[in-house]
């Protein structure tokens, strides 16, 4: 009940950010339409999206168009099923008002948790720990959530990083709900609080982007980039995985579940070192060309004419749209990237 319950906040809270999204001048407007062509309509709904080379050539010869003109409309058409800025702001706004919260909701029950201060008490009296409504709650409501997002990526637009989100999503399901049944919610609350320390930092951005504040935006995912090293690279292998791979062999033993559990912490381990190279790489560019541009995970293809000679154009967080204004798609892992 509590997924679908987010499902619908997550479309009702289009009423909230709309307003919003409209008073910093953020327009309902997507990307340019293709020109309506019977032709090459049938073409691109029942073969396919992104002709290759010879299709190409054929169409030119039956449309006496030229090869060039026949990529534009192919990338206008692919385009103008994308959603808009304004759907995209909608969107972000959301996931950053989830994530803001349920980030302070984890750190004020936390904070005066003994696990908080001394993981080895995640393993302490294990497994008769009391379950608190507070932690029941925290819990319930990160699952719900993620429960949310593996079904609305199937309806949400594909990108590139789909199967990486997929994974994560699977991961980050698999471990909630292993850590629940098998009573290791300790250790659980760590490791959502850690994770959600970052995300709401990338939605800030994203938002920020949309509505054109260039330099809000830089400075959000510069800040977002090094939280995201410092809570995945840094905290979470030498804290979380510390307490879980030695800790707790040392304090119960190797339980029968040691091996699952280990193997699903280590897989998203795995994610955070793929997604930290991305941003890496955006950090890197944002300092060479002096802004956050471009990254691997792109809802907006670019049009403009240098780009019109390549079937498939660089994709990325950031994208360039036609009149030269950035724009930051969609979610992430997480990160795309993020995402979580």
């Amino acid at each position: 009940y509590l997924v679908l319950i987010q499902l619908f906040l997550r479309h009702s809270f289009r009423f909230i950010a709309k307003p919003c999204a409209i008073n910093l001048g953020i327009q309902d407007s997507g990307p340019h339409r293709a020109q309506p062509n019977a032709i090459l309509e049938k073409v691109f709904t029942s073969i396919t999206k992104s002709p290759d080379g010879k299709r190409l050539e054929g169409l030119s010869k039956q449309l006496d168009w030229d090869v060039r003109k026949i990529q534009r409309w192919f990338r206008h058409r692919r385009n103008q099923d994308k959603p808009t800025t304004l759907t995209k702001f909608c969107e972000s706004m959301w996931r950053f008002t989830f994530y803001l919260s349920i980030f302070f909701y984890g750190i004020r029950f936390l904070w005066t948790a003994p696990w908080f201060w001394d993981t080895r008490q995640c393993w302490y009296n294990y497994p008769f720990q009391p379950l608190t409504s507070r932690l029941y709650y925290y819990y319930i409501l990160e699952l719900a959530f993620y429960w949310s997002l593996m079904f609305s990526q199937f309806t949400d637009i594909k990108r590139k990083d789909f199967l990486i989100m997929f994974v994560h999503h699977l991961a980050t399901i698999g471990l909630i709900t292993f850590s629940y049944m098998n009573n290791m919610v300790r250790v659980g609350t760590l490791v959502l609080c850690l994770h959600d320390a970052s995300d709401f930092l990338l939605e800030a951005a994203k938002l920020a982007n949309y509505a054109k504040y260039q330099r809000l935006c830089d400075a959000f995912f510069m800040l977002f980039g090094v939280v995201f090293i410092v809570t995945r690279l840094g905290i979470y292998p030498f804290w979380i995985l510390n307490t879980t791979l030695f800790e707790s062999w040392e304090l119960i033993g190797p339980y029968p579940s040691w091996w699952l559990f280990n193997g699903l912490l280590i897989t998203l381990q795995i994610l955070h070192i793929i997604w930290s190279y991305l941003i890496i790489r955006t950090a890197y560019k944002a300092l060479v060309r002096g802004k956050v541009s471009k990254d691997d995970r792109s809802d907006v293809e670019s049009s403009s004419e240098e780009e019109d000679v390549t079937s498939n154009s660089t994709k990325g967080v950031f994208s360039t749209s036609s009149n030269g204004s950035n724009r930051i798609n969609g979610h992430v892992a997480s990160g795309q990237w993020t995402e979580e």
